[in-house]
This record gives structure tokens, C-alpha cells and sequence, in this order.
């Protein structure tokens, strides 16, 4: 299996925002996120964080098929709520580069992408002259009763990255688990490296 790991741009960004939408649904539905979504939000949601000035969007293909992607901008361009807590831990934004999200189909996992994720949005980050890259994760209760009994986080893949959680540094985000009536609030963990 030949995996091509390239940031994209222009048309093909643009042309790539359907697949990149239902990529999220699906890899989002599972665990830890149990994300409810819809192709119309999520094709919103794409074409607003990419539109922000700098941001990046790195896609994996096998062959013409999209199978993971993952994005990033300067944090100065993310909405307030994703901004909060920086302000709160005394975080200058103007020198953080924002990590949104990285999504991978399960059959392409452990063959080295994420890595190829990372790599592309540091290197665009220093580019851009960050002193540091951050991101989220969800906090779930250990005895949740969805939790797969196989489930291992990925705290120790971004550790070897460089990346520590910030001790008290939590978000909210508010989004619709499957089962859920409606959105409700979800503690996020942040994660920061000096680059």
C-alpha cells in the first residue's frame, strides 16, 4: 500500500472538502468522540477553518481516495471558545500555531501518517514563525460505558512528539454524541510544544 501524505491548496482543497466531511463523520463517530455530525456542518466547518489566512490542510490519499487528513492555522484565526483557555493560562495566541484536528481511517493506523500529519503542520508552523503548536483532545470518564476495553489513547504518541498536556488548561466543546438528544459541553485537554 503506497500512502501519498501531501498538504493541499487552491481547487484541490476545495474539491476535497466533500470527502474530507464525511472522513470526519466516520472517523469522529467512534470512540472517544461518539460525534453525532452532519455533511452539511461539516463542510462548513472545513470551509471556514480553511479559509483562514495561513491555515493548512494535509490530506492522505490511497491512490485518488482520500483516508486521513489533518489541518492547522494560527491560533489568532480560531473562533474564542478554542481560544479561551490560552487567554486564561496567560497563552500569548499571536505565537501559537492550532492544531484542529487529525483523522485517519482505522485500516490505515500504525504505518507512520500521523507522524506525516505532524511533520507537515510543524513544518508549516515554523515557516510561519510560531514558537509553539497546540491542540485538544476530549476528556472522557475511565468507566464510561462506551469505552472500547482494546481502547489505548494516543498520550504517548504525542508525548514522543513533544507535546504535553498543560496542567488546568481545559476548553469546552459542544457537540451531539450519538444517543444525545442535543449538543452538550465536552471538557478538552490542551496540549502544547515549544517548536
Amino acid at each position: 500500500m503506497t500512502i501519498r501524505v501531501t498538504p493541499l491548496t487552491g481547487a484541490d482543497l476545495q474539491a476535497a472538502l466533500p470527502d474530507l466531511a464525511a472522513l470526519r463523520i466516520a472517523v469522529f463517530a467512534a470512540w472517544p468522540y461518539l460525534y453525532a455530525g452532519s455533511e452539511d456542518y461539516e463542510r462548513e466547518y472545513l470551509a471556514e477553518f480553511t479559509a483562514a489566512p495561513d491555515a493548512v490542510l494535509v490530506a492522505a490519499f490511497d491512490g485518488g481516495r482520500i483516508v486521513g487528513a489533518a489541518t492547522a492555522s494560527p491560533l489568532a484565526a480560531q473562533d474564542d471558545y478554542i481560544r479561551a483557555p490560552f487567554d486564561a493560562a496567560g497563552i500569548d495566541p499571536s505565537g501559537v500555531f492550532y492544531f484542529g484536528e487529525s483523522v485517519l481511517l482505522p485500516q490505515y493506523r500504525g504505518q507512520g501518517i500521523g507522524h506525516a500529519f505532524f511533520d507537515h503542520r510543524e513544518a508549516a508552523a515554523r515557516g510561519w514563525g510560531a514558537s509553539h503548536a497546540g491542540f485538544c483532545a476530549v476528556v472522557r470518564p475511565a468507566d464510561h460505558p462506551d469505552r472500547p476495553a482494546d481502547y489505548v489513547p494516543l498520550d504517548a504518541f504525542w508525548t514522543r512528539r513533544g507535546y504535553a498536556p498543560v496542567p488546568g488548561m481545559i476548553g469546552s466543546f459542544h457537540w451531539q454524541d450519538h444517543g444525545e438528544a442535543a449538543e452538550s459541553a465536552k471538557p478538552m485537554q490542551y496540549w502544547l510544544r515549544a517548536l
